[in-house]
Parts: structure tokens; C-alpha cells; sequence
């Protein structure tokens, strides 16, 4: 196994040939909150990951192993929920709206100007059915924003997970194993939930 324990975020200063070079690991949110975690890279090797307690890695970021190798870090797709507004019934602001409610739960979130992803929750996933959202569960990469996993990393985050949790009314926190999805089973089916009254296309 080769340790990788030097982290440059997003390759900042490398040149472009270099990054080309770098193998490459994909790990999901879950993996990405590690500080300690073993990979296999593109190449085969084992890569043992060992940063400062509280690192989270992103998308873009670059690991040095011992050798003096470049490893490239980059979000794997995972089991997510994807939020969009409803076009019959709803405006884009049910979005801002819905990200509010989330923000409130400390729920990790990512935010793109048409549509809001989470990891599987079927109890959240009712809430936004209830505002007329539409929650599909799709396979994609996950990039929650920063707020308080920018400085805080993994210890923030579990402190958050109790909070959400008395919210849910559950004792299962928000994060899963790879593969794993405690949550998300009424969710996927034919992949698309709506909210009520939501008449609109499907594009398949």
C-alpha cells in the first residue's frame, strides 16, 4: 500500500501535464468525509489516505503519495435524490424555499441553479412532495456545498447527523456506506416522485 498524507486542493499550482499523468480514485460523499481511508487508484495500486483529522475531500483535489505520484481525487456517482420545482404547479423559488427547509434540517445539500440534490431520505423526500416539488432518484456524483463541513469536516458533520436526527424523528444519520441505501427505497421504482398535481413530461 502507498500513503498519500500531503493534499493539494483542486491541483492549484500543478501544471496541466502533470495533472494528465496523476491516477485517479473515485470515492463517494461518505468516503470523501475520511481522513483515514484505503482506495485502489486507475492504475491498481492501494492507496492508504491518511490527512488531518477533519479534511474533506472535493472533487478536483489532489493527493502526493510517498513515491512523490500524483493521485487525483474525484466524486464518484451515489444514490441521490434530485430536487426540481414543478412547472405546472410551482415557481423556481420552491427551490430556495425547499434549500431553506433543508438548511434548517443540517442536511449536507448541493445547490445548482435549476434543482437541489440530497443523499436518500424518504422523510424529507414526503416534505418536498408536500411543496409540490418533483424528488427523482438518480445515480450521479454529489457535491454538498461547504457551510459547515468547509472548516469543520467529519466532527461537524456527525455533530449535525444528531441534530437532523431529532428533526427526522429517526436514529439514522444521513451518511451510508457505499452502495447502501437505508432511506431511498420508495424512491426509485421508475425513478421520478412527484408533488401533488404535478402534470408534466417525462424525458426518459
Amino acid at each position: 500500500m502507498i500513503q498519500a498524507s500531503k493534499l493539494i486542493p483542486q491541483g492549484k499550482g500543478l501544471a496541466p501535464a502533470m495533472l494528465k499523468r496523476a491516477s485517479t480514485i473515485e470515492l463517494d460523499w461518505d468516503l470523501r468525509q475520511k481522513s483515514r481511508l484505503e482506495a485502489t487508484d486507475s492504475a491498481g495500486r492501494s492507496i492508504g489516505v491518511f490527512l488531518p483529522r477533519g479534511t474533506v475531500l472535493r472533487g478536483g483535489d489532489v493527493l502526493v503519495a510517498e513515491d512523490g505520484s500524483l493521485v487525483q481525487v474525484w466524486a464518484a456517482p451515489q444514490q441521490v435524490l434530485r430536487i426540481t420545482h414543478c412547472s405546472k404547479h410551482g415557481t423556481p423559488f420552491d427551490l430556495i424555499r425547499a434549500a431553506y427547509h433543508l438548511g434548517n434540517r443540517h442536511v449536507p445539500i448541493e445547490l445548482k441553479p435549476d434543482f437541489l440534490q440530497i443523499e436518500p431520505d424518504h422523510v424529507l423526500a414526503d416534505m418536498l412532495r408536500a411543496m409540490h416539488l418533483i424528488v427523482n432518484a438518480v445515480e450521479a456524483p454529489f457535491e454538498p456545498e461547504n457551510g459547515a463541513y468547509a472548516t469543520g469536516g467529519h466532527a461537524q458533520h456527525h455533530g449535525h447527523e444528531h441534530h437532523a436526527q431529532e428533526a427526522h424523528g429517526h436514529g439514522h444519520g444521513h451518511t451510508h456506506a457505499p452502495g447502501h441505501d437505508e432511506h431511498g427505497h420508495d424512491d426509485h421504482g421508475d425513478g421520478h416522485q412527484h408533488g401533488p398535481d404535478c402534470d408534466h413530461s417525462h424525458k426518459h
